[in-house]
C-alpha cells in the first residue's frame, strides 16, 4: 500500500485513535479492513480514494463475498470506508448507498443463574484468582464489555451508591449498578492490586499497566476451566447472561438498554429471543400437548 491510499488510511487512523478514542480494538479491524479496500483499489487502478466510484465500491464488496466473508465482516469493511471518507472530509462518498448482505442473527450463549452462582461462589484459590473472580463478577454484574472493563480506573468506582461509570462505544458514558456481590468482589481484590497509582486501571497486571483483553479472556477460561463448566467461559457470555436474567426478571427493554449501552434498541431485542426459547423449555416440558409420545 503506498501513495494517496497510504496516505489517507494513515490519517483516518491517527483520527480514529486521537481524536474519536477508538479502542486499541477497533483500530486493529479497521486497518485490516482499510488496507485491504487500498488493496483491491489497487488492482481495479484507482489511485486515490477520490477516484474511487459506486461501481467500483460495489465490485469491493462483491470480492468480500465472494471471499467467503460472512455478512458482519462485510459490513465491518462497509463501516471502515464510510467512516475512511467521513474522516477525510470527501463530499462524495462512494459507499453511502452500498449496503452488505443480510447476515443471520446468532443467538448469544448465556448461563443460567444456577451455573453461575456455582461458578462466582467458590473461595478463590490465590491472590490472581481474586482478580479474575472480581473480573468475572464486574463483567455479570454490571453487564460491561471487555473494553470497557479494561477501560475502567479507580476514580470510576462509586462503593457509596454502588455504581460504575462505564465509557462505552462512541465515548459515551453512563452509570450502572455494580451489584452486592460484585462490590464484595472488588473490595476483596483493591488490596492486591499491584501498583500504587490512585487514578490507574481497576485491574493492572503485575506490571501495574492494564491488562490486555487477551489475557482476561485466557483467564477466564482458565476460571471455567478450574471450576467445572462444560463451556468455554468468556467475557461477552457473562454480558449475555447478565442481560437475558435481568430482561426475564424485569420485562423492561428499555432499562437492559439504558444498562447495556446500546445506541439503538434492535441490538437490545435480541435478547427477548433467548427470552422466548425459554419460554419455549417451560411449554415443551410443562404442556401435555407439546410432550413427545413415548412408546
Amino acid at each position: 500500500m503506498a501513495g494517496a491510499w497510504a496516505e489517507a488510511v494513515s490519517a483516518c487512523l491517527d483520527r480514529l485513535a486521537y481524536e474519536r478514542r477508538y479502542s486499541a480494538h477497533t483500530l486493529s479491524a479497521y486497518r485490516r479492513d482499510l488496507e485491504g479496500l487500498a488493496r483491491f483499489a489497487d488492482g481495479q487502478q484507482c489511485a486515490a480514494p477520490s477516484d474511487l466510484t459506486v461501481e467500483l465500491a460495489r465490485r469491493y464488496v462483491a470480492s468480500l463475498c465472494r471471499a467467503g466473508q460472512g455478512g458482519r465482516t462485510v459490513a465491518r469493511a462497509l463501516s471502515a470506508a464510510r467512516t475512511l471518507y467521513r474522516e477525510l472530509g470527501l463530499r462524495a462518498n462512494p459507499f453511502r448507498g452500498v449496503k452488505a448482505p443480510r447476515a443471520p442473527r446468532s443467538l448469544p450463549h448465556d448461563l443460567n443463574v444456577d451455573t453461575l452462582q456455582g461458578l462466582l461462589a467458590a473461595p478463590p484459590a490465590d491472590d490472581l484468582e481474586v482478580r479474575d473472580l472480581a473480573i468475572a463478577e464486574l463483567l455479570y454484574g454490571a453487564g460491561l464489555r471487555l473494553s470497557e472493563l479494561l477501560g475502567l480506573r479507580l476514580t470510576d468506582l462509586d462503593f457509596a451508591q454502588g455504581l460504575v461509570r462505564v465509557t462505552g462505544k462512541g465515548r459515551r458514558q453512563r452509570l450502572v449498578p455494580m451489584g452486592r456481590a460484585a462490590h464484595a468482589a472488588l473490595k476483596a481484590w483493591l488490596p492486591l492490586r499491584p501498583g500504587g497509582d490512585p487514578l490507574g486501571a481497576v485491574f493492572p497486571g503485575a506490571s501495574g499497566r492494564p491488562l490486555g483483553a487477551r489475557a482476561v479472556q485466557k483467564r477466564l477460561a482458565r476460571l471455567g476451566r478450574r471450576r467445572g463448566l462444560d463451556v468455554p467461559l468468556h467475557p461477552h457470555m457473562l454480558r449475555h447472561s447478565f442481560a437475558s436474567h435481568v430482561l426475564q426478571s424485569s420485562q423492561d427493554l428499555r432499562a437492559v438498554q439504558e444498562l447495556l449501552g446500546h445506541a439503538h434498541l434492535s441490538t437490545t431485542q435480541i435478547y427477548t429471543h433467548l427470552d422466548y426459547q425459554q419460554l419455549a423449555r417451560v411449554y415443551d416440558a410443562a404442556h401435555p400437548r407439546a410432550r413427545k409420545r413415548t412408546r
